[in-house]
């Protein structure tokens, strides 16, 4: 069974002038490593369009309700959106930031759903999980 995704993946993230540019990249290239990453002035920007080792890693960690909380709460429409915390990424880990933004600033995601629906998108890169193990939805 091959599925059919069409989504595109904006993500932005500030460089700020006590951080290395480069430092940054990798952040940004550990948790999206198929994104097409450019620097600007002030910021790293990327365009992808898959979520598939994002996935992995929510899986790895075990941290998909945690996911799907984030992704149902910032969504406006076909769009979700929601921010990271550059440490953790440049550690190759996913940590969601909520609430007091983070002193570096924040890995900030925006994903848009073409196909199939959001929620059938959430559904596969963070599927619904039941005593803590993913459930086939």
């Amino acid at each position: 069974m091959s599925e059919v995704y069409r989504v595109d993946v904006e993500i932005t993230a500030p460089v700020y002038d006590t951080e290395v540019t480069s430092r940054v990249i990798d952040a940004v290239a550990n948790i999206f490593p198929t994104a097409d990453i450019a620097e600007e002035f002030g910021e790293v920007r990327g365009e992808a369009h898959a979520l598939d080792h994002f996935s992995d890693l929510l899986h790895r960690q075990e941290i998909l309700d945690t996911a799907r909380g984030e992704f149902f709460a910032n969504r406006e429409g076909d769009t979700f959106s929601f921010a990271l915390k550059k440490q953790a990424a440049f550690e190759d880990r996913v940590n969601f930031s909520v609430g007091e933004p983070d002193e570096l600033g924040e890995i900030s995601v925006r994903v848009r759903v073409d196909e199939p629906t959001l929620e059938e998108y959430v559904d596969h890169i963070a599927p619904p999980t039941e005593d803590g193990r993913p459930v086939d939805a």
